[in-house]
């Protein structure tokens, strides 16, 4: 069972490494680029080493050492200066290859976490609302934020360490084989040990890094929700509660950080000891071939200072892969959220023009996930042009029926139609743009009245966008605030009262001209000033489209064509108010308990 473990591990990680190059694929280009900047930097890097051994080499043995046998100059002091030139030179230009490769580095590392992030959003926001109602959004947020910047991090300097890493041991390998193939064996036999071991180690982490970035999903999440609920907390004085909360769940973040950082950090003193190994024998072997006139004290001199060059870096191999596993951990969360897809496809039709309205439930049954039906064998026909209203008491499925008017949801069994087409026949978008939405908990996004209110049509006039604020009774209180209709209403439009939020959402759906506007207990919530101003919106502005009226208070859709009573699931009664008031049925009891004429 182990071995598939890994097999199927290994199996992920190449599919995620390849994915992650997938999305370089358009700037392989910069790559290459930078690939060369970074070569070029590393050889730069080894070349003051190998100048160090010429300087010894003159002045050990002054008109013989190779600068005088080669360039044929004999003056020492002149051998000095042309050697310090050249290093001169090549300080600068591995100052500036050094340069060029972070800068490629780094952006390819931004443009690639941008390109990810984008795609991720965006298949997120195709998903159902049914994912989302049993996902947190906390969660998704340290997905599309954190585990992205930890992956950032890998792409930032992972991929330029590696390229750094391969070009030290082949360029210094080159420098030792010319050198002395014994010494270059004997350098080298720490290097397949340190390359091992550190995968090895690394695999190790592997969990540990799997705990790590659950352990931070929770946080957020923990985060996100307190954040959300501020007033709720505040309201019942329960800071401490909650502080101790995020506590537990940072202390549980900080123990999964503990276990990876305890780990971790003692690789690169098990690397040193075998770099200490590689070190000693080119310092014993290659004194001993000098000391014997096997070897030249300025190639000597190259040896010493090129084996710390060689072996050192693999210090780094540990940080790489740490990094590596860091960023492995992030893309298997990012990658599993990316391969998520809906239950519920969008249709490829589009609504005949113009939308009439008309809606059809037939034999609609709906639950939620593996719960009891919430509606059952449910029958209801709107015709175009007219208002409804559905009541009946909390849980009887009124909100549930717009969500699946909405196809926020697919019926279990059974049709739901507009104009006679099924709704899982129609594109998203042809579906939405005929609905206009008034929700019971109104979202407002933080940005002026105007752009809230234009948020269905962005290209909207401020003319088109003042009729509609007028047509839901928003018009006067928008020109009492400071800054008129270019208010900030903070976030979810918190300097906003209720009442106000709620006329901002009713215009934003007049904007659209929806064919049919869809009101889901939009009175429930607001003060008697706010209820009268919407229900005098409610007289005039379904005139010539259809209206659906979720409602609790009943005295708000009196005058609706027709009142469909609901109770578990199940239409129980439908007429109009007098007729079902004189029915003696649910809503003549409801009506006589909200009247107080029980």
């Amino acid at each position: 069972m182990r071995s598939e473990t890994n097999l199927s591990t290994i199996d992920f990680e190449n599919h995620g490494l390849k994915r992650l190059w997938s999305y370089a694929r358009g700037h392989r280009g910069r790559v290459y680029r930078a690939t060369l900047w970074t070569t070029l930097g590393k050889i730069m890097d080894v070349v003051p080493e190998v100048l160090i051994g010429a300087v010894v080499d003159v002045v050990v043995r002054g008109n013989q050492s190779f600068m005088a046998t080669t360039f044929g100059v004999e003056d020492r002091w002149h051998q000095l200066l042309i050697l310090a030139a050249a290093n001169l030179v090549v300080w600068i230009l591995e100052s500036v290859f050094g340069y060029l490769a972070a800068i490629e580095w780094r952006n390819i590392s931004q443009t690639l976490e941008h390109e990810i992030r984008v795609d991720l959003y965006r298949h997120v926001q195709g998903l159902e609302i049914s994912w989302f109602e049993d996902s947190s959004s906390g969660g998704i947020l340290s997905v599309i934020n954190d585990d992205i910047n930890q992956l950032e991090r890998f792409l930032d300097t992972g991929s330029n360490s590696i390229i750094t890493l391969f070009w030290n041991i082949f360029l210094v390998g080159a420098v030792f084989a010319a050198s002395s193939l014994l010494v270059t064996a004997l350098a080298f036999v720490p290097i397949p040990f340190i390359v091992w071991g550190s995968i090895r180690y690394q695999h190790r982490l592997k969990p540990l890094y799997g705990r790590v970035r659950e352990s931070v999903a929770e946080l957020s999440a923990t985060l996100s929700a307190n954040l959300g609920g501020i007033s709720t907390i505040k309201a019942f004085t329960a800071e401490d509660r909650e502080v101790s909360r995020v506590e537990s769940a940072s202390s549980d973040y900080r123990e999964a950080n503990r276990d990876a950082i305890q780990f971790s950090s003692a690789f690169v003193p098990i690397i040193r000891m075998g770099i200490l190994v590689g070190f000693t024998c080119t310092l014993v072997v290659g004194g001993w071939l000098t000391l014997n006139d096997r070897m030249e004290v300025g190639v000597y001199s190259v040896l010493v200072f090129m084996t710390q060059r060689l072996l050192w870096p693999l210090t780094s191999l540990g940080e790489t892969l740490d990094q590596y596993q860091r960023a492995m951990a992030s893309t298997r969360r990012i990658f599993g959220l990316l391969d998520t897809q809906p239950t519920m496809q969008p249709g490829i039709r589009e609504f005949a023009r113009p939308v009439r309205g008309e809606i059809s439930l037939s034999e609609v049954s709906f639950g939620y996930g593996e719960g009891p039906n919430v509606i059952s064998n449910l029958n209801l026909k709107i015709p175009a042009g007219e208002t409804h209203a559905v009541v009946g008491p909390t849980g009887s499925g009124k909100s549930t029926l717009l969500k699946l008017l909405l196809r926020f949801h697919d019926p279990r069994q059974g049709r739901v139609e507009i104009d006679g087409e099924n709704l899982a026949n129609l594109s998203y978008s042809s579906l939405r743009s005929a609905v206009g939405y008034v929700s019971q908990d109104v979202f407002l996004f933080h940005g002026t009245v105007r752009d809230n209110i234009a948020y269905g049509r962005d290209q909207a006039t401020l003319e088109e966008i003042q009729t509609a604020a007028k047509a839901a009774e928003a018009h006067e209180f928008i020109l009492a605030l400071p800054e008129g209709y270019d208010t900030v209403v903070g976030e979810r439009g918190m300097k906003l009262s209720g009442g106000q939020r709620q006329r901002l959402a009713l215009a934003r759906a007049i904007l659209r001209d929806p064919a049919i506007l869809v009101l889901d207990e939009a009175t429930s919530a607001v003060d008697n000033e706010t209820e009268a101003a919407i229900q005098r919106s409610l007289e005039h502005v379904p005139k010539n489209r259809t209206a659906v009226v979720i409602a609790h208070r009943l005295w708000t859709v009196r005058n609706a064509d027709k009142i469909w009573v609901l109770e578990s699931g199940r239409i129980l009664e439908s007429g109009t108010h007098d007729e079902l008031v004189a029915s003696n049925g649910l809503y003549s009891a409801l009506w006589r308990v909200q009247t107080g004429s029980v």
